[in-house]
């Protein structure tokens, strides 16, 4: 995007350098921090966090946020390493907000508000802002969709039974006469009349084991969650939805559409092979979109140049 391409322009001229005669050397992670930083505008999300009332203020909210985004910047995996290392490291600590080590809240209010802003979705909320800001109002040109895995050192939920079971279906044809009940539509039936809300409460999001084959053709499983991206022109990612890993890529193919057509304009659906079906391709048409097809029961490729027809020409002599 051309607008974020001039911020991180200004960055590099002014910002960093600023930072650096005040702070000190900035490490790559630490730029990398300070440019999510100027993105997010945390001030638009936390003021509802703000402490108003009697008794000893709390510990602002939005350096807790600060910590927040830092722990997953410098991917540290429990919060107690992240404690660790704004003790340790004065110039992350000041990035967040606090001048001295002894001005840190304990570890369980860290915990809390993390608690807090996960239950209030804040990243979802401020990636929403970040896509609607700098990506809404053009029109982009393709929407590529696809899943990867996302492991996680969960044991999977185990599996629970329906409310209500299934009636036994009986195999083989029918006689001469009988009438059996149609068979319950499936997710990817119902996903088109559905809203986006209704659809994302029905998908799975518990932990368990899903297994997909790679880009060498190869079948790989993994215990966690499947997360299911769309991205536009530049690698910009719009939409992102988290499930089980055991959840295939059709079933969301339709709430990612949904939450995209709400937030960018485009032109194009991408998709693989585990994405063709009848019910997909109607809803990317219906969103006057353009999706490439496949023929003949093949999928699609993009055309191949043709080769060099003087290499395969009988010479002039015979």
């Amino acid at each position: 995007m051309a607008d974020l391409t001039t911020i991180f322009h200004q960055l590099q001229r002014q910002l960093f350098p600023a930072v650096t005669a005040e702070l000190g050397p900035l490490s790559a992670l630490d730029q990398q921090f300070c440019e999510v930083m100027a993105l997010t505008d945390l001030g638009r999300f936390t003021r509802r966090y703000e402490w108003c009332g009697n008794g000893c203020p709390p510990c602002p909210r939005t350096w807790l946020a600060h910590a927040f985004i830092a722990k997953s910047v410098y991917q540290f995996p429990i919060t107690s390493a992240l404690i660790d290392a704004l003790k340790s490291r004065p110039l992350l600590r000041q990035l967040c907000g606090w001048e001295s080590a002894g001005e840190l809240p304990s570890e369980p209010t860290f915990s809390r508000a993390f608690a807090a802003f996960a239950q209030d979705q804040l990243p979802q909320q401020i990636h929403e802002h970040i896509v609607k800001t700098h990506a809404g109002t053009k029109l982009v040109g393709h929407v590529s969709r696809d899943a990867t895995a996302i492991e996680a050192p969960e044991r999977p939920a185990p599996k629970t039974a329906p409310a209500v079971p299934a009636a036994p279906r009986q195999r083989g044809r029918p006689k001469r006469g009988e009438v059996r009940p149609p068979a319950p539509p499936k997710r990817l039936a119902l996903q088109p009349t559905r809203t986006l809300a209704e659809n994302l409460a029905d998908l799975p999001v518990r932990c368990d084991v899903g297994c997909k084959r790679n880009s060498k053709g190869h079948q790989e499983s993994w215990t966690g969650y499947k997360l299911h991206l769309d991205t536009v022109d530049g690698d910009f990612p719009v939409s992102a939805i988290l499930t089980s890993a055991s959840v295939h890529d059709s079933q969301v193919a339709i709430p990612l559409a949904q939450r995209t057509a709400q937030r960018a304009n485009s032109l194009y659906d991408l998709m693989d092979s585990a994405y063709d079906a009848p019910q997909i391709h109607a809803f990317s048409r219906a969103l006057s979109q353009l999706i490439p097809t496949r023929a003949a029961g093949k999928s699609f490729r993009w055309p191949r140049p043709k080769r060099n027809a003087s290499r395969n020409a009988a010479p002039a002599n015979g």
